[in-house]
């Protein structure tokens, strides 16, 4: 990335807007044939991924970078696309979707209290458990259509995470240098609860996909090992770098 904020990152995700602009929809008329545990899992994600952002996009206008407030608001943009990729999946499946769950209102509540530090620690946690969830949808699923929605989807999420770990690197190397271990140790122990909650939450779901509970959890653990890396890289790093970057 530049040393110029957050620019790149805005053009990334302009870039994927166009790209996506030229992309036709899925084949919505298929329709999904799914297991009954795979459409109740994918409920609470489509719950998930939909939201207005406006907590995140406020701490982002405090945060005095212009380029990273855009670029917050084009990932919202995404976040949303996906909430309506999995709202049709689950339309063509004969599913509505839900209106509410407990989990995600306690997930919403505890990132409201946070300041952008320790949201960008949920987020990351997020999005490195819905990177394992679509993998396993994408791979795990005969449907073709479902295997199109989550291989899109996770294309996304991929790409989330340098992007998160662009600002959260910064914002841990603002910490006294003896916290900043401290900090990536309780943001992994976050990762872990929240990667073992899924892996009970939707384990009937994960059985369906030819996945297990515990092969879920260790694939979180590995994903977040060169993430922490570079979250705790000095700059010019191959940690750091890698934490800047977007893939390809």
């Amino acid at each position: 990335m530049s040393e110029d904020g957050f620019a790149d990152w805005v053009a990334e995700f302009e870039g994927e807007r166009a790209r996506r602009a030229r992309l036709e929809e899925p084949r919505w008329e298929w329709g999904a044939n799914l297991p009954a545990t795979v459409c109740r899992s994918l409920q609470k994600f489509q719950i998930g991924e939909d939201g207005d952002g406006r907590n995140l996009i406020g701490k982002a206008d405090l945060a005095g970078d212009a380029h990273y407030a855009a670029a917050v608001r084009l990932f919202i943009d995404e976040e949303l696309g996906h909430a309506r990729l999995l709202a049709r999946l689950l339309e063509t499946a004969g599913v509505a979707t839900l209106t509410g769950h407990w989990s995600d209102r306690i997930f919403m509540r505890v990132r409201r209290l946070l300041g952008l530090r320790l949201e960008l620690m949920v987020l990351m946690t997020a999005e490195l458990v819905a990177v394992e969830y679509y993998r396993d949808l994408r791979d795990g699923v005969a449907d073709p259509l479902t295997r199109e929605v989550a291989a899109r989807i996770l294309r996304d999420e991929q790409r989330h995470i340098p992007f998160h770990s662009r600002r959260l690197h910064d914002s841990i190397a603002e910490l006294p240098t003896a916290l900043r271990p401290l900090a990536v140790a309780g943001w992994r122990l976050l990762l872990l609860a929240a990667a073992l909650f899924v892996a009970v939450d939707h384990g009937p779901a994960l059985h369906s996909l030819r996945a297990s509970r515990t092969g879920f959890v260790l694939g979180v653990l590995r994903s977040s090992v060169p993430v922490a890396a570079g979250l705790l890289g000095a700059v010019g790093t191959p940690g750091a770098a890698a934490a800047h970057r977007a893939p390809a």
